[in-house]
């Protein structure tokens, strides 16, 4: 069976998760998400997928997160998927929804994807596929975070 490897962005802008769908309801709600391309890195291609993806400029790679490998058959993918997954923080100000999408060679928007903000403090929708496999490590991700940049946090330590 054919083994494609891909990379998957949690994004997040405060305790906030970035989801999308798409016109078709069957796609589900998903992550960005791509391929990894021969030679490429996995934390490369997961920042050059969710610029492509989402349109947003201010994309930092915090951490990565996990890997799996997830046969794809009951999505009616004939292929083994190496999944790389990413905590990504989107540092600038972004809408709260938007459509963006991939684009064609003459502009023309392809693939429409509707993001919005999911709060990462109130029940996470169902994503497909098991994208959502890997939410437990982005909350320790974030509580990571947290802890490093609150000083009192660090205080309540000793």
């Amino acid at each position: 069976m054919k083994i494609r490897h891909r990379a998957y962005a949690y994004i997040t802008h405060g305790s906030r998760l970035l989801l999308f769908t798409q016109p078709d309801p069957k796609a589900g709600i998903q992550v960005p998400a791509g391929t990894v391309k021969e030679c490429e890195n996995p934390a490369d291609a997961v920042l050059r997928e969710s610029l492509e993806e989402t349109g947003l400029t201010a994309l930092r790679l915090v951490k990565f997160l996990d890997q799996d490998v997830r046969d794809m058959r009951d999505c009616g993918v004939e292929e083994l998927q190496h999944r790389w997954f990413y905590h990504i923080a989107c540092d600038e100000t972004p809408p709260e929804k938007w459509r963006h999408g991939e684009f064609d060679d003459a502009g023309n928007l392809v693939h429409p994807f509707d993001f919005f903000w999911a709060p990462l403090s109130e029940k996470i929708p169902a994503l497909v596929a098991n994208y959502d496999d890997k939410l437990p490590l982005l909350q320790e991700s974030l509580k990571s975070l947290t802890s490093a940049t609150d000083p009192m946090s660090q205080h309540r330590q000793h």
